[in-house]
């Protein structure tokens, strides 16, 4: 799952970034408000972590011209400004939760676990589609209740796929899943994860949809 993180304080930054990318997700980080505006125009969120005191477009304003353009991905805000009218002007202006610096980086990963799994409509973090369980917070995957071990990139494709079921993804989709801002996209690596992710869980799993990509169909 990719998210967008925007914070300019370069400390909290680095510790935000590399505990979602320990938690298993994929970080994009813009350091102001306009460049994080041109990303959510050209990349597909999972997720929206946003500090409010930005520079050359403030956090509220950005917030407030996503919502006005109908784009709802969900978002965090994350901000020093914790006086209650702060939190009202925030979550008016379309946020989804609110979180005060100083914070535990514990409670932000849950706190951003919870988010996308109400944009999803799940209740609970484990998924489960028929013979297959997987467990995003564990990062743990299992096969009639055997452990299968899958790398990180293996893990996110699946993770694409059963978090969308019966919903085709495109290479290209499962391509934003994978890899950041500061990633390399390797040309044939959909393919070869795909590959060994029928190796390991069976070949009927995973679908191709000739032109369009890869899907796990409904149950």
């Amino acid at each position: 799952m990719r998210v967008l993180l925007v914070e300019d304080d370069d400390l909290i930054g680095y510790g935000v970034e590399a505990g979602l990318r320990q938690a298993g997700f994929t970080v994009d980080w813009a350091r102001d408000g306009q460049s994080a505006e041109l990303a959510i125009t050209t990349t597909d969120y999972a997720l929206l972590v946003l500090d409010l005191g930005l520079p050359k477009l403030p956090g509220t304003e950005l917030l407030r011209r996503l919502r006005a353009a109908g784009e709802y991905v969900p978002v965090l805000v994350l901000t020093a400004r914790a006086t209650v009218a702060d939190r009202i002007d925030g979550l008016e202006a379309g946020a989804d939760d609110y979180v005060s610096k100083p914070f535990d980086l514990a409670e932000l990963i849950a706190r951003c676990r919870a988010l996308v799994r109400r944009s999803q409509g799940r209740g609970i973090d484990v998924i489960r589609h028929r013979n297959l369980t997987v467990n995003p917070v564990e990062q743990r995957v299992s096969l009639s209740d055997v452990p299968v071990p899958l790398t990180s990139r293996e893990l996110a494709i699946l993770l694409q796929l059963v978090t969308h079921i019966g919903i085709p993804q495109s290479r290209s989709r499962l391509e934003e899943s994978l890899y950041g801002w500061q990633s390399e996209i390797e040309s044939n690596a959909i393919e070869v994860h795909i590959s060994n992710l029928r190796k390991k869980l069976g070949p009927s799993l995973i679908r191709t949809v000739r032109g369009i990509g890869y899907v796990v169909e409904k149950a």
